[in-house]
């Protein structure tokens, strides 16, 4: 006889699992509590469709914090292995210049998500909208909002992180799971702006301007990419790779230090090369023709200079290579890509089994993980969600 599995949440992960679960051997429903499945999967979409990244496994699993509960996970289903299994159901990839993958062009992310959701439905995996969870009964049974028991052999929870509430990814579970004696990490932004005071010039002259093939360094991590200046700060993805060192830096300073390099293909000792054979009369042609700094970045290095320092060509080499800007807050939750926090390591055995609610499993980002974007964030979700469903269909083999 088949045995149940409940899936509550229809998010990457939750769509992972239920891609991969054996339904020869299991009933497998999804309780969604919007009117459709993956809502921040197509609000990611927007930004740029990052699928996974293409750079070699090993590198990749280094982009994780922590990187080894996840090790299995990403062996099992590998970021080729999602480009495959992603061309099987229709849906080519191709890999960007920034080693991202993305669907061929023409394809948008509502039709990645449709033929997800199709290659699920032919599968038999059966999908409720509109049923929201509501915590266990007194016997210890998951329940809807509307009281009603939802009994079955396994229950897989896919709630999501606390960013992007629209999407129905607020964490209002939290409470509910702390509620049964499971500890819950607070749920803090990742992959975010970050406020910066700019000079008064800068944000005049320079705001919604961007600072292409930039450098950005925080403590020992730097992370090479572009920039947005805005009113708040700084975001994009030179940034979004330095959460952690710089929100760790804030919590435990209440600001944090990050240099820029304007020119991350010179080093110092090329700069003062350039320097010693310039014929520029002043500061501003040295940047320009020397350099090679485009406009945006040599008013950017003027803005935040005095004009004392300015027109000191050699203090300039040195700041083009090493800005050092002050980071004095995160944007809001909810303005954030993702979010750390959730369930930490140590709740869960090794397939992300609670320990304390035998048969009930927790993936993707409602657990304490932290990575950046650029495709990491979804090939994670996806990973944990295969990972598991083998285990499960392994077990049933048995």
């Amino acid at each position: 006889m088949k045995k149940r599995i409940a899936i509550f949440g229809g998010g990457p992960a939750a769509l992972a699992f239920a891609s991969f679960i054996d339904p020869k051997k299991y009933i497998v429903t999804i309780y969604e509590q919007n009117k459709t499945c993956g809502r921040k999967f197509l609000v990611a979409g927007k930004g740029g469709f990052n699928l996974t990244h293409g750079e070699a496994l090993k590198t990749l699993k280094e982009r994780y914090l922590p990187s080894s509960f996840l090790s299995k996970s990403l062996d099992t289903f590998t970021n080729q292995d999602f480009r495959k299994w992603l061309g099987s159901i229709g849906i080519e990839t191709f890999v960007g210049s920034s080693n991202r993958v993305f669907p061929i062009k023409g394809i948008k992310p509502v039709e990645v998500l449709n033929c997800i959701l199709e290659h699920i439905v032919k599968r038999g995996i059966g999908i409720e909208y509109q049923k929201k969870w509501n915590g266990w009964n007194e016997g210890g049974i998951p329940k809807l909002a509307d009281d009603t028991i939802i009994e079955a052999d396994y229950y897989i929870f896919a709630f999501g992180g606390a960013s992007w509430k629209v999407t129905g990814s607020s964490g209002i579970w939290k409470a509910v799971f702390e509620s049964i004696g499971i500890k819950v990490n607070d749920f803090r932004p990742s992959n975010c702006a970050f406020k910066v005071v700019w000079p008064i010039q800068v944000i005049q002259e320079l705001e919604g301007k961007p600072l292409k093939n930039i450098s950005i360094a925080c403590g020992e991590k730097t992370q090479k990419g572009e920039v947005v200046i805005t009113k708040f700060g700084l975001e994009g993805n030179a940034i979004y790779g330095l959460s952690a060192p710089i929100r760790n830096q804030l919590t435990e300073k209440g600001e944090a230090q990050i240099y820029l390099d304007l020119k991350p293909m010179l080093s110092k000792e090329k700069l003062v090369e350039r320097y010693d054979r310039s014929s520029a009369k002043n500061t501003s042609s040295f940047l320009k023709s020397d350099v090679k700094l485009s406009k945006v970045q040599s008013k950017f290095l003027k803005g935040m200079t005095t004009r004392e320092v300015f027109v000191d060509r050699k203090k300039m080499i040195e700041l083009t290579n090493r800005l050092p800007l002050t980071v004095v807050d995160m944007a809001p939750i909810d303005e954030a890509i993702s979010t750390i926090g959730g369930i930490p390591f140590d709740e869960l055995n090794e397939y992300f089994e609670l320990n304390k609610v035998k048969k009930s499993f927790c993936i993707g980002e409602m657990v304490d993980w932290d990575a950046p974007t650029g495709g990491y964030l979804l090939q994670a979700c996806f990973s944990m969600g295969v990972y598991l469903a083998q285990f499960l269909n392994n077990i049933e083999g048995k």
